[in-house]
């Protein structure tokens, strides 16, 4: 099975219902944690798989989990909570998922609590995401009515009570504190670290978030063994990936993958390269806050650390291909105003600068740019930069510039030069 992540989705088709799932092998997994394993047995197990976080910052799962507090004086009740905000621009993977196999899902969350001994688990859901909302209703109901869900599931003394939240929909909720938060009914802003959620988290109880795909991939590895997992990927990291390209190709979509296919695979096999008319000229990797790589990168494996070396991060990804016709001073522009937006506006540099980067970049863009903006939006991307905000959204946010200013400076020279937008 070299897609277990997308076996279940027929063309033409919606998603399987419980029955079907289970026909398929569906909860399989679930049993074998439950009856045959201890909890740590199933976090080691994902430990040995190298499974890394596929929301964004790529960070191993199992030993996340191994942060949290374990055993009779361990703090109660402790919370599983889903991160299907999806708030990245260029991203749709875990939309794919959600509406194609919502028991996936389901199972790998149960799993996944079984894992760190949670009682309690929140699905926060992107709230434009209506029909992932309305087939995960139907997938719980089945799931609970069989007693996947509730007391004492599959007789193993383990019960979970597994809730569906719709978020009211910012980009800062990605950032996991910031989720909790929202989900306490609070501002979503970020928390200060440490404390870190494994120890104090939701309502200030012990919390695991992770992502949709991340948990999809764990009742595959429960089932099939972590040495399995591993063998399908092409580098030192587990598993498949849901990859995706979207701009000026022929295909615009989302395919599972092995873990480390190159960008020109991605972007000439599955998409169908570019279209008519138009020619490559860069492409975000992972989403729209990370750094634009060239065609000199074409041949770059698609994992976390390949991608990092290259000079971008893997992010969610689902790449956002820029073709020739496409102003890199517009593109850049567009996405920083989108960050400047949904900003928490909790610092200084996040709230204050990205706004400032907009207005100079619309001038730019508009024919009114002067020679000394280039570089305040260089000096920009460091003082924006990792280490001198209080999350991660704005040095995310400045990525896309400051790759554009490495790569295309002589676009930005052009617009002030010729008091214009010369793609226009």
């Amino acid at each position: 099975m070299e897609k277990p992540l997308t076996r279940n989705m027929l063309p033409g088709r919606g998603p399987f219902s419980l029955a079907e799932y289970e026909k398929a092998g569906g909860y399989q997994a679930l049993r074998k944690a439950l009856t045959t394993m201890s909890p740590s047995e199933v976090t080691e197990t994902v430990q040995q798989s190298n499974l890394r976080g596929r929301g964004g910052a790529g960070f191993y799962t199992g030993r996340k989990w191994s942060f949290v507090p374990m055993g009779e004086d361990a703090p109660q009740p402790k919370y599983l909570v889903v991160n299907a905000d999806e708030m990245e621009p260029g991203t749709f993977k875990d939309r794919f998922l959600l509406e194609g196999d919502p028991h996936q899902m389901i199972e790998g969350i149960i799993i996944s609590a079984y894992a760190i001994q949670a009682s309690v688990a929140y699905i926060f859901l992107r709230a434009n995401y209506d029909v992932a909302y309305r087939g995960l209703q139907v997938a719980l109901a089945e799931a609970q009515a069989k007693g996947y869900l509730g007391e004492n599931i599959l007789g193993s003394g383990f019960g979970l009570t597994l809730l569906l939240h719709e978020s009211a929909g910012r980009y800062i909720c990605g950032e996991e504190t910031a989720l909790l938060n929202a989900l306490e009914g609070k501002r979503a802003i970020p928390r200060s670290k440490p404390p870190f959620p494994p120890v104090v988290g939701l309502w200030g109880k012990p919390t695991i978030a992770n992502n949709v795909e991340t948990l999809c991939n764990v009742p595959h590895i429960i089932f099939h063994g972590a040495e399995w997992f591993r063998s399908l990927s092409r580098s030192a990291d587990g598993g498949t990936k849901i990859y995706g390209a979207s701009g000026k190709v022929r295909r615009p979509g989302a395919w599972e993958l092995p873990l480390g296919v190159t960008i020109r695979e991605i972007l000439e096999e599955h998409a169908g390269g570019m279209r008519d008319g138009v020619s490559f000229r860069a492409v975000l990797p992972g989403g729209a806050s990370t750094d634009l790589l060239t065609a000199d990168h074409l041949d770059v494996p698609m994992d976390f650390n390949a991608v990092q070396e290259a000079g971008s991060r893997l992010g969610t990804g689902t790449m956002v291909v820029v073709d020739d016709r496409t102003c890199i001073v517009g593109l850049v522009h567009n996405l920083i105003r989108f960050f400047a937006q949904e900003s928490c506006g909790w610092c200084t540099p996040c709230r204050e600068g990205l706004p400032w980067l907009t207005d100079i970049l619309a001038a730019i863009e508009k024919g009114r740019g002067e020679p000394g903006d280039i570089e305040i939006l260089r000096q920009h991307t460091h003082l924006l930069g990792p280490g001198n905000t209080f999350c991660a959204l704005a040095p995310g946010a400045v990525e896309p510039l400051q790759s554009a200013l490495k790569y295309f400076e002589e676009d930005f020279e052009r617009h002030i030069r010729e008091q214009r937008c010369p793609w226009k």
